[in-house]
């Protein structure tokens, strides 16, 4: 057991758009957690609804309401914002967790200050038993493309230990404040996709490291707000890899990294999805090439 000493306060942030039934479903979940020292904040990303639901069913919540929406990034930037813990537990809000999911975080951050970030396991909700997270690694630069590692496999329990790794998971990443006073918040030029990858970057820059933990348990019910596939995420996934290219990839790798997404990798997509009799979803491939054409500051 901790003694009072080691319960820092640990602040879940969770952003709100359009899915006020999936949210709910995440505070349910969380007034089952063990841990005694806990803020949970919600912000709404300019809802249709009022949120009158949430602030009804929940008032233990502080909810933040934003006049626009500010995506992904600039949601969680405004909880950040509000935030007084020591640690910032940013969920998804299509996530359900296991009630004794922050402890073992916690304890991994007391026992390495160098710790600046741990993600937790994450499981399919859908696929009892299935693993979409147990550790990251690096993203390659001439494709930046980054790869979970455990997708898809049966948890036997062989990623059952804690180890350091290269990449936390967006829908659970537990962040030390330091982080942010160290290298700012979350990039909100992504709006959607590679930001909470390109803070990652920031963060092993900036001399913190990134830690597994397979003793904490999250569920992840995936795209609920966007759609498994949309055309706002084909969109932002393409115009964002190019995004996390110009900003992080130097000299020659970047390069080439470039040169590879827009003469090879964007064009085969589009084919792919002409040929495919959606269309509508190269377009977005296009557009997304044009955005960084037009905005050429990092």
């Amino acid at each position: 057991m901790y003694s009072e000493t080691k319960f820092p306060l640990v602040s879940i942030i969770t952003v709100n758009y359009n899915t006020d039934e999936v949210t709910a479903a995440l505070l349910k979940s969380l007034r089952g957690v063990t841990y005694p020292s806990l803020e949970i904040i919600v912000v709404d990303n300019a809802s249709d609804s009022d949120c009158a639901y949430l602030k009804n069913s929940f008032p233990e919540i502080l909810l933040i309401k934003n006049g626009c929406n500010e995506g992904f990034a600039g949601g969680n930037n405004r909880g950040i914002e509000q935030a007084k813990g020591d640690i910032i537990f940013l969920l998804n809000n299509d996530t359900e967790v296991d009630p004794g999911f922050i402890e073992p975080v916690v304890k991994l951050f007391m026992a390495d200050q160098s710790i600046g970030i741990v993600s937790p396991k994450i499981h399919y909700y859908h696929s009892l038993g299935i693993i979409q997270y147990a550790g990251g690694e690096p993203i390659n630069p001439f494709t930046a493309r980054g790869k979970f590692i455990g997708t898809g496999e049966t948890d036997n329990g062989q990623y059952q230990v804690p180890v350091k790794t290269q990449l936390g998971h967006g829908a659970a990443m537990a962040i030390r404040r330091t982080v942010f006073d160290k290298v700012g918040l979350l990039p909100e030029k992504y709006f959607l996709y590679y930001e909470e990858l390109d803070f990652c970057v920031q963060a092993k820059n900036a001399g913190f490291s990134i830690w597994y933990q397979p003793h904490s348990l999250v569920l992840h019910k995936e795209s609920m707000s966007v759609g498994k596939m949309s055309r706002i995420k084909v969109y932002y996934q393409n115009r964002n890899r190019l995004l996390f290219i110009r900003r992080n990839i130097r000299g020659l790798q970047g390069w080439i990294s470039r040169l590879f997404f827009v003469l090879i990798s964007a064009p085969l997509a589009m084919l792919r999805y002409i040929f495919s009799y959606t269309p509508r979803y190269a377009t977005e491939i296009w557009k997304g090439l044009i955005w960084n054409l037009r905005n050429t500051s990092k």
